[in-house]
């Protein structure tokens, strides 16, 4: 009995990966091989104009003009993606019709579709003679080479983010907490407001954070429909391939650093909604 006991402890006291140390240490030379060393080199190569360099290519009237069409755009399909993302997911879990599986199917299809073919498709859709073109052109509307253009192709590409965060909270969500809540008198409105929406929150923050980070640094699918004149349709991701492209090497990785810089914040608050997420379902 005594060796059965000696022998269960040492099993449990076995690792699972039999040399901790050595495959630490694989890991971590591959994540430096891959991550690591082409950050530093970047950063390094930034460094190179000095601070008063690299301020100086951050305030260059295109470069902020790029960046405000980039996170203007960003933030405009973020919240788009938002509320029709949470319909969409809201549809999927909660009601059944013909075509849903079908449907669900098709929210995955950014994720799979090279971002290239994404944006020739709605060039082609948007353009004035496009199907759907001519159409807002009757209008009076310009949608592709035109801002509007470029949000809708950071739609496209972040609906899924928003849509398969909020869909495994929604399932958990028992019905029954709205027929309670209904029972007692409550609202529809007061039963979203008070009831769903406070459980979705977290998952919605998370959402709209993937799918805003996500907008910002796409470039396939917005290159085609964006029209890229500077100062009007220039995305900070076209602008860093037109500085390398004119051997502006230095200030490429200025604007490389910052939208790095950019990408380490949006982790961190993912990060951190991610925590508060699971702090509050814990609780």
């Amino acid at each position: 009995m005594t060796l059965a006991l000696d022998s269960v402890r040492r099993g449990q006291r076995a690792k699972v990966l039999p040399g901790f140390r050595l495959t630490l240490g694989i890991t971590l030379a591959w994540l430096s091989a891959i991550v690591l060393v082409p950050m530093f080199a970047l950063v390094s190569r930034a460094a190179g104009v000095g601070f008063d360099g690299m301020i100086a290519s951050a305030t260059d009237a295109r470069v902020l003009a790029s960046f405000r069409i980039t996170f203007g755009a960003s933030l405009i399909a973020a919240t788009i993606n938002l509320v029709f993302g949470t319909m969409l997911a809201w549809a999927l879990v909660r009601w059944r019709f013909p075509g849903r599986r079908l449907l669900d199917g098709f929210v995955d299809l950014p994720f799979a579709l090279p971002t290239a073919v994404a944006g020739i498709a709605l060039t082609t859709l948007w353009a004035k003679r496009g199907m759907l073109g001519q159409i807002a052109d009757g209008y009076g509307l310009q949608i592709a080479f035109a801002p509007p253009g470029i949000a809708i192709a950071l739609v496209f590409i972040g609906l899924p983010f928003v849509v398969r965060t909020v869909q495994p909270v929604l399932e958990e969500l028992e019905p029954e907490i709205e027929e309670a809540a209904a029972t007692l008198g409550a609202s529809r409105l007061q039963t979203i407001a008070r009831v769903v929406l406070p459980e979705l929150l977290p998952a919605l923050l998370t959402g709209f954070a993937l799918a805003f980070a996500r907008a910002v640094g796409e470039y396939g699918s917005v290159i085609f429909i964006a029209g890229n004149r500077p100062g009007q349709t220039e995305i900070v991701p076209l602008l860093i391939v037109t500085k390398l492209e004119q051997y502006d090497y230095a200030g490429a990785a200025a604007l490389a650093v910052l939208m790095l810089l950019v990408s380490f914040v949006m982790l961190l608050a993912i990060n951190l909604l991610q925590r508060w997420a699971k702090k509050r379902h814990g609780n």
